[in-house]
């Protein structure tokens, strides 16, 4: 996540996803993966459903909170964490990898992942947003590793007994290779008792919510998304097989 973003129609998927689960009882913790804002591009530009009535139908008071940020000009993340957004427990440390080298990243890391862990301790369910979703062997260790969240990270999450949602970015590759990606994970070993549930939002600027669901949590999050995509919602998320 970078603040840029803030507002886009990927905080609204997110964000919409996030307050059904709430809405079916479950507390929510949610680590943006904050990291610097880049200029080389002009992502973050996803905006128009601020203004289209479809997207008002899903969920009002979100898009109109949303269409409000962004109008005042307060693309921060900052301003997404408020109650009458989403009521949870929010991690905004921002993860910063500039100029600083390989042994440097390490421990920076594994310090900020640790503020996390105490911070999000007790929820439910915990998302993480990173920018690209889960890493790909081209990155580890590498300036832009802090783009992308790590499968012990994941596990680490899980471990507190918190159900786990990664955000995934779509790139030129088909659903299957992302399914594929979440079912490794379940056999890995670090998710006992997990059962998986995969998203995808399939308007504009595609991506993916993966879920790893912890046994005590899967029938309040399947009702929570059965009765999200019996909504307008449904128009735009669809679940993967």
């Amino acid at each position: 996540m970078q603040n840029r973003y803030t507002g886009d129609i990927g905080d609204f998927s997110k964000l919409g996803l996030l307050r059904a689960l709430r809405s079916a009882g479950l507390s929510i913790g949610l680590n943006w993966y904050l990291t610097p804002d880049e200029t080389h591009n002009s992502d973050g530009r996803h905006v128009n459903y601020l203004y289209q009535d479809e997207y008002r139908s899903c969920d009002a008071e979100l898009w109109r909170g949303l269409r409000a940020i962004y109008e005042a000009g307060e693309r921060k993340v900052c301003h997404m964490e408020a109650d009458h957004i989403l009521k949870a427990t929010f991690f905004s440390d921002c993860l910063d990898f500039t100029g600083r080298k390989k042994a440097e990243r390490t421990a920076l890391r594994s310090q900020w992942f640790a503020r996390s862990l105490a911070a999000l301790d007790g929820s439910d369910v915990v998302c993480v947003d990173p920018d690209n979703g889960l890493v790909v062997p081209s990155a580890l260790g590498r300036p832009k590793e802090n783009k992308y969240v790590l499968p012990s990270e994941l596990a680490a999450y899980y471990a507190q007994g918190s159900t786990v949602v990664y955000y995934q970015h779509k790139a030129r590759r088909k659903d299957p290779f992302y399914t594929d990606q979440l079912g490794d994970l379940l056999t890995s070993g670090s998710f006992p008792g997990a059962t998986g549930l995969a998203l995808k939002f399939r308007t504009t600027s595609q991506r993916y919510y993966m879920l790893i669901v912890q046994p005590r949590h899967r029938h309040e999050v399947e009702h929570a998304v059965d009765d999200m995509l019996s909504t307008a919602w449904g128009e735009h998320f669809c679940r993967l097989k």
